[in-house]
Formats: structure tokens, C-alpha cells, sequence
């Protein structure tokens, strides 16, 4: 079976920066090779053309072409053409291609196409209560109309998808991975009283919460410190810094306790994951969080939000807890209780790892992807 892959983001050194969706696709993909099946990775949106072979997987870098006119329409006729030259040539079995701004509409490719869930436009905008380009709807609407098969990362967003755009066909669902093996727990690290925050900076992931929850937080424990590893956006209600607008909204005792470390090389994070006592991922708005499966692998207890996807992930008091990041004293009050009591703090960690390596390892993961692509392989050439 040769599966193949389409993503505009992909953590290679060779390629521009990447983020959840990428992590989750070269977990899946590097466990696919090792297990014999023959895998290609088209990464679109690039700064060069390249293809190489890495690994036992073979990538293909695109180039980012620009047009004066309909730029949008040739780009993905562009793409179209490039990929079913490479179905014929490499035999390709099924695509695999995201549903963030609907890349594949438009195409007519000679290869199944599955588009798994990650979050599309709609779908975040509607968390967010944002209003959606009209012309990004239709993309999304006419490419995930178009797939032959349709995947998702969470029931929450499978069927907040389906609601969204009317679908009307079965969707399949297959969590988002981690390698166990990479994110394992290092209890000798931990220091007392650190509180982290890792990822992007952005108002979504409930960070513009977190400053009146610490302020609550230092009037009972001065001595508690709030880390936070991840690079700084502009935001999108403001067009101001969104760590500017944090900065504005902590005490005068709570910014003596912050530590900003700000965008750090991965291994770097797993480093302050370790380090950390308590892990806050106050998210408003996600599909299938990577950074909350990430902590949990490493035996942390974590305090995150209690929205849509979250019981999918964590069992509220027993792998952490799982609060409303407007509730600001309560989620002081959830994060202290694991700090003043570290033998909680360390049966909750281990039973977050012990979650996730029955439902979150990639080695489970992938053996169910292999055999939802198996049946679309057989389905396929029987039809043919």
C-alpha cells in the first residue's frame, strides 16, 4: 500500500514553519514506514522545489507560485496537475489532505482522496465567534463535498464540522497521535511551584484568561511561577501583541513571578515540561490538542478547559482537571490544589500517560489508520 500525504506545513529542516497539524502527520507517516508501508509527503506553499527521499519517505517540496489573476483557482489547478503526474508515475493508493482553507477544491484527482478533520476555517471561526471571508467558506464547502471519504481527529469536530457545512456523508474518527517513546515522563526535573503555558501566544488558546488567574493565584502562593514557551502573534481582535496585551492585565506582583521563554526548539520544551509542576492549556478553541497529549505522555497534571473536544481528551479529577477558563478562581483554586498536593499531582500525571498510551500512542493510532486505508484500497480496486 503507498499512501501519500498533502499538508502546507511539515517540521523538516527543509521546510517553513510547522505546528500541530504537521507534528501530527510525521507521527503518522514515520510510524507507517517502519511498518513496511510506502509513504509520500507533497508539502505545498514552500520556498523551493525539492523531492528527496529521507528516511523511506519520500517528500515533495512545492514551490509557491504566484499569479496576477484568479491566483486561488490556478494555484489549485497547479497542484492538481502535480499531484496526478506523481499518483501515476509512484502508483499512489489514497491522498490524505486537511481541511484547512479547502486546498483540494477544484481538483480532479486519479487517486481517492480522504480529508481528515483538523479544524477548518469555518470550524474556528465558529468557536471563536468570528466572522468567516465568504470566499474561504466555499473552498472549505466544495473541497470536503469532493472527497471521497472524510476522517476527523474528534467526535466534537466531526460533528461540529458536519453541522457547519451540511454534510451529509459518514465521517470516521481517528485521534491525532504522539510518539510515547519521545515524550516520556522525567520526574527528577520537576521544580516546585513552576506553572507552564507552552504553545502560540494567541487569544483561542485562552491566554488572554491566564493574567487574572495567576494575579488570584500569587495572592495566596507569591512564590509560584508562570512559564510560558511560545512565539508571540499579533491579535486578531486588537492588531496588538497579544503578550502586550497579557502584560497590561497582570498585578504588579504577579509580573515578578513570569518567565517568558518564548520560542524554543522542541526539545527545548520537552525540557521545560519536565521542569513544570502543573501544565495550564486554557484553550477556547481546538480540534484534537497536541500539547495537551504531549504533557499528558509526560506524566504531568494538567488544568485545561472543559470545551467540546476536552472530555475526549482528559477525565475531569482524574487525569487533571478540566475547568472554564472564565471561571478565574476556580482555575487558581485547581492549579494550587495540584501544587499543595503533589501526591495528586503525580496519580493524576500517571494516569494521564497511562490515557494516552491506550488511546493516543501512535503505535495505536496508526494500526487503525492502516486498516481505514486498507478497506479504501480494497474497496477501490475491487471498483475498479
Amino acid at each position: 500500500m503507498h499512501l501519500a500525504f498533502l499538508t502546507p506545513e511539515y517540521p523538516h529542516p527543509l521546510s517553513t514553519s510547522s505546528g500541530g497539524l504537521g507534528t501530527s502527520i510525521k507521527n503518522m507517516v514515520n510510524t507507517l514506514s517502519e511498518k513496511g508501508i510506502k509513504v509520500t509527503v507533497f508539502i505545498y506553499g514552500q520556498r523551493q522545489d525539492k523531492i528527496f527521499t529521507e528516511n523511506g519517505i519520500r517528500f515533495h517540496l512545492i514551490k509557491q507560485r504566484n499569479y496576477k489573476f484568479l491566483g486561488w483557482y490556478l494555484h489549485r489547478k497547479y497542484l492538481e496537475k502535480y499531484l496526478n503526474k506523481a499518483f501515476t508515475q509512484d502508483k499512489i493508493d489514497v491522498l490524505e489532505a486537511p481541511d484547512w482553507t479547502g486546498i483540494t477544491a477544484f481538483m480532479k484527482l486519479r487517486c481517492p482522496l480522504v480529508i481528515r478533520f483538523h479544524g477548518s476555517d469555518a470550524y474556528f471561526c465558529q468557536l471563536e465567534n468570528r466572522q468567516q471571508k465568504k470566499k474561504n467558506f466555499w473552498f472549505e464547502k466544495k473541497a470536503l463535498e469532493g472527497a471521497n471519504h472524510l476522517l476527523s481527529v474528534s467526535q466534537f469536530t466531526a460533528d461540529k464540522t458536519a453541522e457547519i457545512f451540511g454534510l451529509k456523508k459518514q465521517v470516521t474518527v481517528i485521534p491525532n497521535s504522539v510518539d510515547v517513546a519521545r515524550f516520556i515522563p522525567q520526574p527528577e526535573k520537576l521544580e516546585p511551584g513552576n506553572i507552564l503555558y507552552f504553545g502560540t501566544l494567541i487569544r483561542k488558546k485562552g491566554v488572554l484568561e491566564l493574567p487574572e488567574i495567576f494575579n488570584r493565584l500569587v495572592k495566596e502562593m507569591p512564590q509560584a511561577r508562570l512559564l510560558f514557551a511560545g512565539r508571540d502573534v499579533m491579535d486578531i481582535k486588537t492588531g496588538r501583541s497579544t503578550k502586550e496585551l497579557m502584560l497590561e492585565k497582570f498585578s504588579p506582583v504577579a509580573t515578578k513571578q513570569l518567565v517568558w521563554l518564548d520560542n524554543l526548539p522542541y526539545e527545548e520544551i520537552l525540557e521545560q515540561i519536565a521542569k513544570a509542576h502543573v501544565v495550564v492549556l486554557p484553550s477556547f478553541a481546538e480540534a484534537l490538542p497536541m500539547t495537551w497529549i504531549e504533557a499528558m505522555a509526560m506524566e504531568k497534571a494538567l488544568v485545561t478547559s472543559n470545551i467540546g473536544w476536552a472530555k475526549e481528551v482528559m477525565i475531569d479529577g482524574v487525569t487533571g482537571f478540566t475547568v472554564d477558563p472564565k471561571d478565574h478562581q476556580l482555575y487558581a483554586e485547581r492549579i494550587l490544589q495540584l501544587i499543595y498536593d503533589p501526591a495528586l499531582a503525580k496519580k493524576m500525571g500517571k494516569a494521564a500517560r497511562e490515557r494516552v498510551l491506550a488511546k493516543f500512542s501512535t503505535e495505536v493510532v496508526v494500526e487503525r489508520n492502516i486498516g481505514y486505508y486498507e478497506k479504501i484500497r480494497i474497496k477501490t480496486n475491487y471498483a475498479d
